[in-house]
């Protein structure tokens, strides 16, 4: 996909915070540590890097369980399978 600097700050600003959201909300981190654990997953890349963005492809929800819970959340919790109501208000 090809955005602009823009859209590209938009979206990682956004899957920043809700990766942040559920690392407080369900990973149990301290709000500045969610902070800081969303800030290492989602780096800013300059639009120079290859596959910018790459990690866009599936939800901070979907990352943030991995991070929680494994590679196996979607067998061990399969009600997590599905972001939250709470998580998709995330704005």
């Amino acid at each position: 996909m090809t955005w602009s600097e823009t859209e590209y700050l938009d979206y990682l600003q956004s899957e920043r915070r809700r990766y942040a959201w559920v690392m407080q909300h369900l990973g149990g981190l301290p709000p500045e540590e969610a902070a800081e654990a969303a800030l290492t997953f989602y780096p800013y890349q300059s639009a120079e890097v290859p596959l910018r963005g790459l990690v866009f492809h599936d939800e901070a929800w979907h990352w943030a369980m991995l991070m929680i819970h494994g590679d196996r959340y979607v067998v061990d919790h399969p009600e997590l399978i599905h972001p939250s109501h709470d998580y998709q208000t995330v704005e």
